[in-house]
């Protein structure tokens, strides 16, 4: 009995260890993504996109409410630094229902562009059309 208590005890703590770990590299592998899409590098983008799909098994709508870009999220930055073709890459590739969904400051995308005079720039069409 109190070896499988022990057993239990030595997997939690390896478990914790490597989990801890991998969160570590995922903000690694994420780290320049803002200057990326402020650069709107489209290729660049999907590189990084489908290196950490690879590495990680994790696709943008797994990570994209974690990436914070000074305080705004990912299409927000792609707007704020008329970033069409990145900021169009990450709309088509977030499902329709996250798109609509009210951000950390509980507006949505679509929203915020309204209220900093966005809602006719080329990315708000492409998000509109997507919605």
């Amino acid at each position: 009995m109190l070896n499988i208590v022990k057993t239990t005890i030595v997997i939690a703590t390896t478990s914790l260890i490597f989990a801890g770990n991998a969160q570590a590299d995922v903000n690694e592998a994420l780290q320049n993504i803002c200057t990326i899409v402020k650069a709107d590098d489209k290729t660049e983008l999907r590189k990084k996109m489908k290196m950490v799909e690879t590495d990680f098994s994790l696709k943008i709508k797994d990570y994209y409410a974690g990436v914070s870009c000074g305080g705004n999220s990912l299409i927000r930055t792609a707007m704020l630094s008329n970033a069409v073709e990145t900021g169009t890459l990450i709309v088509k590739k977030m499902p329709k229902s996250d798109l609509s969904t009210p951000e950390q400051d509980g507006k949505t995308v679509s929203d915020w562009a309204i209220e900093n005079g966005l809602a006719d720039s080329a990315l708000a069409a492409v998000l509109k059309a997507r919605i």
